[in-house]
């Protein structure tokens, strides 16, 4: 099945966190106070922090994610301090830190209070530290990692958490990463097409990507940084819920992607295309969209289950090195699951 690429024309709206306002600056100056006192002061679990964290901050975006300021995550968190990161990682599906400085060490440190990390398959591995996986694209290098709206591991029986992206070297322009909101794209669906899907599955796949059979060019010009063509050969296809039930929220979000899903479990390939091109593009409508733009010492912790992301391939000639940590998950439920069971 052809899988058509979804780019937005234009400028992309990056709501509270837009580079107009500044690094750490939104559009509404009350986002800080509101949110924090929603995390601190709401949730009996952090009520006593409202003094001593009152320094970490949660900016929201209006597209996806959050920017959480005031913290150092080299050093050892507090558990409260962990609370807090935790809950607008619930909350927001992906989450921003600017002007940090963590070494290999303490970027799997930071990870592993998350959850198990996942060593990747397919991507080359950091020579000291497999655990981290390297995106990577070098001056004379045309094609980029990610270039593409996707959401990673929807290949997997049991998708990955998330990812902790941290930006090592950066060209002196370009090469943001566009974040897209499934929380949001799920709930502003017109209702008609929220009840064509509720009972939807859709099946997903890694072997057109990274299999010896990909049928992309532009992957084809990535090999050396991305291999193991075995690995996805040998993988059979995974089938989720169209809207599932995000493990951590609780939130309905939307669980396709043009990256890996390849067609409704029980459609024709012509249905499917047509479903899944509205559902498309629909998702990256500029309101649910945050374009972030890395500078030095920028990390993205994002939750696959949460969002889609596209990495931009806009540098020619310059080198973009990333370091990733990936964060194993759990298999997924339908959001309409308890109201099969009850019926």
């Amino acid at each position: 099945m052809s899988r058509p690429e979804y780019r937005i024309p234009g400028q992309i709206k990056t709501g509270k966190l837009s580079s107009s306002s500044g690094p750490g600056k939104t559009d509404f100056p009350e986002a800080k106070e509101l949110f924090v006192e929603k995390l601190i002061c709401h949730d009996p679990r952090t009520k006593h922090l409202m003094e001593s964290e009152m320094a970490l901050s949660v900016l929201p975006a209006t597209g996806a994610g959050a920017e959480i300021t005031g913290v150092d995550i080299s050093r050892r968190l507090s558990e409260s301090e962990m609370t807090v990161i935790k809950n607008a990682f619930a909350e927001h599906g992906a989450i921003f830190f600017r002007e940090q400085n963590l070494t290999e060490a303490e970027h799997i440190t930071f990870a592993r209070r998350f959850g198990e990390i996942n060593i990747n398959r397919f991507f080359a591995k950091h020579r000291d530290y497999p655990e981290i996986a390297m995106v990577s694209k070098e001056p004379d290098q045309v094609a980029n990692i990610g270039g593409g709206w996707h959401t990673d591991h929807s290949y997997d029986q049991e998708p990955a958490m998330g990812s902790i992206l941290i930006a090592r070297e950066l060209p002196p322009s370009g090469g943001d990463t566009w974040f897209a909101n499934m929380y949001k794209a799920y709930e502003t669906l017109p209702v008609d097409l929220k009840a064509s899907i509720r009972d939807l599955r859709a099946i997903h796949s890694a072997r057109h990507v990274f299999g010896s059979r990909d049928d992309m060019d532009m992957l084809k010009k990535t090999r050396g940084r991305i291999g193991n063509p075995e690995a996805a050969d040998a993988l059979h296809d995974s089938e989720h819920p169209v809207v599932i039930s995000r493990p951590l929220s609780k939130k309905k979000a939307l669980y396709v992607n043009p990256g890996f899903t390849i067609g409704i479990a029980g459609w024709s390939e012509r249905d499917s295309e047509s479903l899944l091109g509205k559902l498309y593009k629909h998702a990256i409508k500029e309101e649910h969209i945050t374009k972030y733009q890395w500078k030095p010492g920028s990390i993205a912790f994002w939750d696959n289950r949460a969002t889609w992301h596209f990495a931009q391939n806009d540098y020619q000639g310059f080198r973009r090195i990333m370091h990733r940590i990936t964060i194993n998950g759990c298999p997924l439920e339908s959001a309409f699951a308890d109201t099969k069971k009850a019926s």
